[in-house]
């Protein structure tokens, strides 16, 4: 207990550092053995060699990815969750976890605009997420088209998807319809041309899109307005992956750019992204939860207890209902305790912090010498390009980074070429610390 109150009071905590595979085999090599050890030497393993080779997502310069950054009151309280043991099934084992976390549900589905009795639960992160919601998808477009369980059917996705999209469809035994995307948007008007074709291409037909609201490489969200009057048009599921963008309905200025986000049938959010949760949470919203538990209620006898209806007709929610899963955490009662601490416009203002200074650091990147600003930021990914430098030297730079302590940024790939990315997240980071990174840049080793 005393080193998680040390490492809460920590602010920032150390930026950790790569660690060596050597020394990492050194460290463990008697760590499991026949024999018990002292509880306190097995702590002095983690905390004197593990620990600190592990970096740190909650530092406010962990740049790269996409970060994480837990307020201290949903750590404290994923704390008490592990402590408790608890069980987040059904009603019947979880009542009270299961009613909080779906008063978060709630507050997510009406910023998003989604109508009243939108609901679903929570899930390990965005990739669970998207799994779960495109069988959804996939087993309603079918009985909508009174197609067999095994018929092939085909989903349409834009050529920018997550990776774990295309892993899901792979997954499930669906067909992508791939669609070409403009500046790396997927938009209606696109979408409409590639459904007009698919209609008389001879494959499979198509009964899902997909639409991106905050992609990860860049931070781009697709024409959501354009892409939800195609599938209100044409009768087909809209599935909303805003894993990392949708905190932007936090912030009424950010919330503007995800216009056409309510036409969803089922929504991704990841808030162990840009809402400040402790990995791992995921929330999913279905706008009709009953076309999903349709597709995701277990049937087993011993099962029959949590399913039916409450002593005064009340139907039981149990995230069961809603997603792959079976046995489960309360993951989403610690951003229940954070919001409920600090309150919305707290985080608010979090989120608009991460836009703010995202902005700020593609203004220094424009005025500095051998820099050029890639595109400018929606949401809070800034690409630079260093003029001159080869995929070698932004990877040589992002280690000398890590190993002074300064900053975790990874290079990424855009259009082709190797190319410096920052994405922001954590409201501490500050002015001083971006202009020693952009500075950084302009130096050779």
């Amino acid at each position: 207990m005393g080193h998680l109150l040390d490492r809460l009071r920590l602010d920032p905590p150390p930026l950790g550092r790569l660690g060596e595979h050597e020394e990492l085999a050194l460290a463990l090599k008697d760590a499991i053995g026949t024999e018990p050890r002292r509880p306190a030497d097995v702590l002095r393993t983690y905390t004197e060699s593990l620990e600190p080779t592990v970096v740190s997502c909650d530092h406010p310069a962990f740049l790269a990815f996409i970060p994480g950054a837990p307020t201290k009151a949903a750590a404290l309280f994923d704390m008490v969750l592990s402590a408790s043991s608890l069980h987040g099934v059904s009603w019947l084992e979880a009542s009270g976890a299961v009613a909080a976390e779906n008063q978060v549900l709630s507050l997510f589905a009406d910023l998003a605009g989604m109508p009243q009795g939108a609901g679903g639960c929570f899930v390990s992160g965005g990739s669970a997420g998207n799994l779960s919601a495109l069988v959804v998808a996939r087993d309603t477009g079918r009985r909508r088209l009174g197609l067999a369980a095994a018929d092939p059917v085909r989903i349409a996705v834009s050529d920018q998807v997550h990776s774990s999209v295309g892993n899901t469809l792979r997954i499930i035994g669906v067909e992508p319809l791939v669609v070409p995307t403009s500046d790396h948007r997927l938009t209606g008007a696109a979408l409409a041309a590639a459904l007009d074709a698919a209609s008389s291409d001879g494959g499979a037909p198509v009964v899902a899109v997909v639409a991106t609201a905050g992609t990860t490489n860049a931070g781009i969200i697709d024409d959501l307005g354009g892409v939800a009057e195609q599938t209100r048009a044409r009768d087909l599921w809209l599935h909303i992956d805003a894993a990392y963008g949708g905190a932007a309905l936090f912030v009424p200025e950010l919330r503007t750019r995800l216009r056409g986000i309510e036409h969803a049938d089922s929504l991704v959010v990841d808030p162990h992204k840009w809402m400040f949760a402790p990995f791992d949470c995921g929330a999913l919203l279905y706008r009709e939860p009953r076309l999903a538990r349709a597709v995701h209620t277990q049937d087993a006898s011993y099962l029959d207890a949590i399913h039916g209806a409450d002593g005064d007709g009340h139907e039981d929610w149990n995230p069961s209902d809603y997603a792959y899963h079976l046995t489960r955490r309360p993951r989403g009662l610690p951003l229940w305790f954070s919001l409920a601490v600090h309150g919305t416009d707290a985080y608010r203002d979090a989120v608009a912090r991460g836009a703010e200074i995202a902005r700020y650091t593609a203004r220094l990147a424009e005025e500095t010498e051998g820099l050029e600003l890639l595109r400018e930021p929606e949401l809070t990914v800034v690409l630079i390009r260093r003029t001159g430098w080869r995929p070698e030297d932004y990877y040589a730079w992002s280690k000398r980074l890590l190993a002074s302590g300064l900053a975790f940024i990874t290079p990424s790939v855009w259009e082709g070429e190797t190319v410096a990315r920052l994405a922001f997240l954590h409201p501490g980071i500050t002015e001083e610390t971006v202009r020693s990174i952009i500075a950084s840049l302009t130096q050779d080793a």
